[in-house]
């Protein structure tokens, strides 16, 4: 397998010994995902021993997709991820040897960062043939990490820890031609990251603060908050934010605001303690009027309007996972309204359709709006969650933009009985919730 460098650009690095493995740097993610607590601290990659990554220099470039193994290397990487757990904490455990200096970067408790780490990686190996979507994830991912203080030298420590990984559980298949590929690849991984971090700093700061103004409870587990950010943040409706609390550092939880852009800069989020969370108990129960939080820079596109290519809605949501709807609707409402928009908001009683008389009041004020409030039985069965059965009998969906959000559960239940019923995967929008 060969990934071939681009013209003027240094030759492969040169690697001396076995044992390496690839990663990368500190991924973070996504965006709420219902009721679910997504906490998240930087990915960062394998580790080679004895060896120094080489960085590349020079500019970005796009990758030659003819010259990407892309087989090969998603073969090995499945290979290596069924070796569940041990995979992460191998490549932490390499990474924190090699460079100690980077653990405070990383929470105290490891688990979620672990998952985190693997899915980073997957979704990079699985776009690593569509550059055009890799390099947009790649772009954002950097913009996030900013808020890490990440520089160039981590890049390197990660490649050497990821690498070192690889070779560690691929064993006698890690071959000299698999290691340059993966060596290679990550080379234009890092120089894409780097050139995106280095022409955000030009526009944005590597953080925001924002204070908290506005904090009540809608339910004893469950809070809309309000912050106010220090300076004005771009981003789109549907379009998450990390959040980090000042008494949990380097722990950050990503929230999805539950409105567009506004002229005074603030930012509205809806947040339910989870059982067993860290962060969003904290959120719920000990966040106060004038704490101020920092929030990393905006990630994703799934839930954004552009996927919806100007068709009709359908905005399927369950608890929490209402607030990236609601942020589409106003977003709608700003720039003036031409299609047709059905949103359905479930919960297991009333008491969790805790937006319940806002959305009624914009229903009111746009014709084009409807709200469907789905309780109870309505909302799914205990098991699976899933609410396609009442969005399916309420009409023909067939040729609308459907986006879904709520938790894992509901999510994955939810999309796939509408695929079933003949919605195309092409209409079905809905966050990654792994």
């Amino acid at each position: 397998m060969a990934i071939g460098t681009r013209q003027g650009a240094p030759e492969t690095p040169q690697f001396s010994g076995r044992g390496r493995r690839l990663e990368l740097c500190f991924a973070t993610t996504r965006s709420n995902a219902g009721d679910t607590e997504k906490r998240t601290v930087h990915d960062a990659g394998p580790s080679c021993p004895n060896d120094a990554y080489a960085t590349a220099q020079g500019g970005v470039d796009g990758w030659d997709v003819d010259m990407i193994d892309a087989r090969a290397l998603r073969e090995s990487f499945a290979a290596v991820c069924r070796q569940g757990d041990e995979v992460p904490r191998y490549f932490y455990s390499h990474l924190f040897l090699v460079a100690p200096e980077v653990r405070p970067m990383f929470p105290v408790s490891m688990g979620i960062q672990r998952d985190r780490l693997l899915a980073a990686l997957g979704r990079i190996v699985a776009q690593v043939d569509r550059v055009d979507e890799l390099t947009l994830y790649l772009q954002q991912l950097a913009r996030d990490h900013r808020k890490f203080d990440v520089v160039e030298q981590h890049y390197k420590v990660v490649g050497q820890s990821l690498l070192a990984t690889l070779g560690y559980f691929l064993g006698e298949a890690w071959t000299p031609e698999l290691e340059r590929g993966w060596a290679e690849a990550y080379t234009l991984v890092a120089r894409t990251m780097i050139a995106a971090a280095e022409a955000d700093k030009q526009l944005n700061p590597a953080w925001w603060n924002a204070e908290v103004v506005h904090h009540e409870h809608r339910g004893f587990d469950l809070a809309v908050v309000t912050l106010q950010l220090s300076q004005p943040m771009r981003y789109t409706p549907g379009q998450s934010v990390m959040v980090e609390l000042p008494t949990m550092p380097s722990t950050w939880r990503a929230f999805t605001p539950a409105n567009a852009p506004r002229g005074n800069h603030t930012i509205e989020l809806h947040v339910r303690s989870v059982d067993g969370g860290i962060v969003s108990p904290a959120v719920v129960y000990g966040l106060q009027l004038g704490d101020v939080v920092r929030l990393g820079a905006p990630m994703g596109d799934t839930l954004t309007l552009e996927r919806s290519l100007g068709r009709d809605l359908v905005l399927v949501a369950g608890g929490t996972g209402l607030a990236p709807m609601r942020a589409l609707v106003e977003e709608l409402t700003l720039f003036g309204a031409h299609r047709q928009v059905d949103l359905f908001f479930a919960a297991r009683d009333a008491s969790g359709l805790y937006d319940l008389p806002a959305l009624h009041g914009m229903e009111q004020a746009y014709h084009w709006f409807r709200v469907h409030p789905l309780v109870g039985a309505d909302a799914g069965t205990l098991e699976n969650r899933s609410v396609a059965g009442p969005v399916l009998r309420s009409g023909r969906w067939d040729q609308r933009a459907v986006y879904v959000c709520g938790s894992p559960s509901m999510v994955s239940a939810t999309v796939r009985e509408l695929a079933q019923a003949g919605i195309s995967r092409e209409l079905l929008h809905f966050e990654d919730a792994r």
